[in-house]
């Protein structure tokens, strides 16, 4: 099999600054993000909370240092945003300045959920009710920038791409801690996807209402197969079949079922606008069963962190990571390395098959 990594490199490669003054504007207009710790560039860094990353050896690969992204360098969004032509990163609402709002900010948050307590145990953070009122505010100030035109306004929205990924802390920080939320025992595991789906769908709604007509929902990964998980398996994980907590991912493939129902329904009630799901989970899946194919000699441990897997205390500051770096899919006890997370951008942007990206990819939602 091809080496992934090799073609994901020398695509990127096409999108380096020099390559990226080629393109005479980028494929959208702006791009909008939403989500948590997988793809927030440093919103947190001012905040009273244990999910923050603006530290060493946090960003060691980054170009910018460090930045506050939970990863080595770049995360999922900072590469579509490459795919997609930015010629800049996207900024982070916390500093993004008046003139940078109509190219698009990131309004992710480290810990944030679906749900508005999800994460409370780490500390302060923006909750996607928090992050969609964030948006609702930058629109306000877009109109001003639109000298009040709605028309100019929405039809500017309308082209720019909005990219969602919640859901993770709800079941990380929330129904899987038991001795500090009370969901799991509140609700089945069904019953929980469902509330979580029925608040997501309003929300999703507000961006909708708000302007919004291109919005990509990302599916949960195998949370059973981080390494913070796998420190907590009571059976070693050289034991395991492929070293992944199965029980944890059957709970989380009950969410992603229901996301894939809700882009669809979506679909069918609103004509002008379109929704696409990524499966994150097939995805990162597809990342451990066929590690090898993709360069990855370590896939059960982080990169940093302390304890067994390196996932029982995550990355601590000034830490000394491993070296080779590329060759591990996890950079701590949550969060993909840079190259992991190259793949899984590729994915999502140029995949042809439908149980990776539905009922498009994110290269064809530019294009519509």
């Amino acid at each position: 099999m091809e080496d992934l990594r090799k073609r994901t490199l020398f695509i990127l490669s096409l999108f380096t600054p020099a390559a990226a003054a080629a393109w005479q504007v980028p494929q959208v207009p702006c791009f909008f993000i939403f989500g948590d710790s997988l793809v927030d560039n440093g919103n947190n860094n001012g905040l009273l909370t244990l999910a923050r990353a603006n530290y060493m050896p946090y960003g060691v690969d980054f170009p910018q240092g460090v930045s506050g992204r939970f990863t080595n360098g770049r995360t999922t969004v900072d590469v579509l945003a490459q795919l997609l032509g930015f010629r800049d990163y996207i900024p982070p609402y916390s500093t993004a300045q008046r003139n940078e709002l109509l190219r698009g900010v990131n309004f992710a948050s480290g810990a944030a959920g679906i749900r508005d307590e999800t994460g409370n145990n780490l500390g302060e953070h923006y909750p996607f009710t928090e992050q969609v009122a964030h948006f609702r505010q930058t629109v306000q100030v877009m109109k001003t920038l639109f000298r009040r035109n709605d028309t100019k306004l929405y039809n500017h929205l309308s082209k720019c791409i909005l990219f969602v990924g919640m859901g993770s802390n709800d079941y990380l920080n929330n129904y899987f801690m038991p001795n500090f939320y009370t969901t799991s025992s509140v609700f089945s595991p069904k019953a929980y996807a469902a509330v979580l789906q029925e608040d997501y769908s309003r929300l999703l709604n507000q961006l909708y209402e708000l302007g919004a007509r291109k919005i990509v929902i990302m599916g949960v990964g195998q949370i059973g197969c981080i390494p913070y998980e796998l420190a907590r398996l009571s059976v070693p994980t050289s034991q395991t079949e492929n070293r992944c907590n199965e029980k944890i991912n059957t709970i989380i493939n009950i969410f992603n079922n229901g996301l894939l129902e809700m882009v669809k329904r979506f679909n069918q009630a609103t004509s002008n606008a379109k929704f696409i799901y990524v499966n994150t989970y097939k995805s990162s899946r597809d990342l451990v069963m066929n590690s090898k194919s993709y360069g990855f000699v370590v896939i059960d441990k982080g990169c940093c962190g302390v304890g067994r897997n390196n996932g029982q205390i995550t990355c601590l500051p000034l830490q000394t990571p491993c070296v080779n770096r590329n060759n591990y899919l996890f950079w701590d006890a949550f969060h993909p390395t840079d190259v992991a997370n190259e793949i899984y951008a590729m994915k999502a942007y140029n995949s042809t098959s439908a149980s990776d990206v539905y009922p498009m990819n994110i290269k064809q939602l530019a294009l519509t």
